[in-house]
């Protein structure tokens, strides 16, 4: 009976060191922490090929423009707001939504800050959301 529950302890260990060592993240490649642009952002947005400069100096423009709100930073509210928008054919922007929010005034500053961003004239209207870091 002790061979049967030491047996058995034993390989509940085996097994819960096996769970363990497959649930520890792989660590980032130095060139995928180098490749990400300004803003954290790593994924690319289809809007920012009619941003002049692209997607870096998209994001470079709004860390330049973004002011934190008194009452996020007050309260240590960071995150992901989304603004929504459209990018019509003549250039301009319009239909201006806030998707995803997370308080403390941080969607009044996306909305603000993405609507200062000015685009080359695509061939058609395009829909599209904007991904905006809020980041301590």
């Amino acid at each position: 009976m002790k061979k049967f529950a030491f047996l058995l302890s034993c390989g509940l260990l085996a097994s819960a060191t096996s769970v363990v060592a497959q649930t520890k993240p792989a660590a980032p490649s130095p060139a995928a922490a180098q490749t990400a642009p300004a803003g954290g952002v790593a994924k690319s947005i289809p809007v920012a090929d009619y941003y002049e400069g692209g997607q870096e100096a998209m994001y470079a423009f709004i860390e330049k423009e973004l002011k934190y709100p008194v009452l996020a930073k007050r309260n240590r509210i960071q995150g992901t707001c989304i603004v929504s928008f459209t990018l019509n054919t003549d250039g301009t922007t319009s239909g201006f939504k806030l998707v995803k929010g997370v308080g403390g005034g941080c969607g009044d500053e996306a909305l603000r800050v993405a609507k200062l961003l000015q685009f080359k004239k695509p061939d058609y209207a395009v829909l599209t959301s904007l991904p905006i870091v809020f980041k301590l």
